[in-house]
């Protein structure tokens, strides 16, 4: 650890916001990933403004920058290959303002995802993207990632749902891309920048859309002796202009370890599960649902 650059980001943010000892640092070379790489210190801004310090710093000392969230993600994104400094945004996890009127919220990238939508869940609003880990994961993670969920074929994924990022360049100049239209004219530089994974510079602030929480919702079960069944009703219901909120497939191995661990009542002796979700209007969905199980049951039935 360079002793000038540590002194300088004790300057900045004070020493109880740096970690550079091999034991504190330790617990961040991990993510979801099975890879592993340890930074050289991790630092942890409360503002904007000390982001932007941190990456003049960080530039002046040629030293390299690795944003991180809550650490959920599979492809290592928030791991410092090349040691380094990794930005922890946990400090920075306040809903900054919601919109109800016109369906926005904006917040600070160490927002946990589902917190935002329990925040607003009395307006009858949520924020759609649904990681598997979005009790622990970040909204500045997903941004960075790009994440999905289960419910990614009806609802997309989070690109669909950001409409502006404020954002420190590798430079320390701080922009602003995108702004709250639904469709905005000019390139989508908002577009390019979710998913880029850190590597275009360090989210600050985030202004995304809340979507309407569905009147109703029906979800299915359909059991079949053979994982081929499973995958051919999936292409049955889809090529019949169904579009399910949410469509998620266990193999026979799969499920019986979730059943093993859950019991949740899962056949243990099927190949395959589906489960499927449709939502909307009470009525479309009660029609939805019918129509799944039956073009389920005789996609099933043509396959065997």
């Amino acid at each position: 650890m360079d002793s000038r650059l540590l002194h300088d980001l004790q300057k900045l943010l004070g020493q109880d916001r740096v970690l550079h000892r091999p034991e504190d640092t330790l617990l961040y070379e991990y993510d979801g990933s099975i890879e592993v790489a340890r930074p050289n210190c991790v630092v942890f801004p409360g503002s904007t403004a000390d982001v932007v310090g941190i990456v003049e710093i960080a530039s002046r000392h040629q030293t390299p920058l690795v944003g991180r969230g809550a650490g959920t993600g599979l492809s290592g994104g928030a791991l410092a290959r090349k040691g380094g400094i990794v930005v922890g945004f946990s400090r920075m996890n306040k809903i900054l303002a919601i919109d109800v009127e016109n369906q926005r919220a904006t917040v600070q990238p160490g927002v946990v995802n589902s917190d935002l939508s329990v925040a607003v869940a009395h307006t009858g609003l949520h924020f759609a993207p649904d990681p598997s880990s979005q009790k622990a994961c970040t909204i500045g993670g997903n941004v960075a990632e790009n994440s999905g969920g289960p419910h990614t074929l009806a609802y997309g994924v989070t690109t669909n749902h950001v409409l502006s990022l404020e954002v420190v360049l590798p430079t320390g100049e701080l922009i602003r891309l995108g702004n709250p239209a639904l469709d905005p004219t000019g390139y989508d530089l908002t577009g390019l920048f979710v998913g880029s994974e850190g590597t275009l510079g360090l989210v600050t602030e985030i202004t995304v859309k809340l979507t309407r929480l569905p009147e109703s919702v029906k979800t299915l079960l359909a059991i079949f002796d053979k994982i081929d069944d499973a995958t051919e009703t999936v292409v049955e219901i889809t090529a019949r202009g169904i579009t399910p909120a949410a469509c998620e497939m266990l193999d026979g191995w799969t499920l019986r370890a979730v059943e093993d661990y859950v019991h949740a009542g899962f056949p243990l002796d099927s190949a395959a599960v589906l489960l499927i979700d449709v939502d909307g209007v009470r009525e479309a969905a009660e029609t939805q649902a019918e129509e799944v199980a039956e073009k389920g049951n005789s996609a099933t039935d043509e396959h065997r």
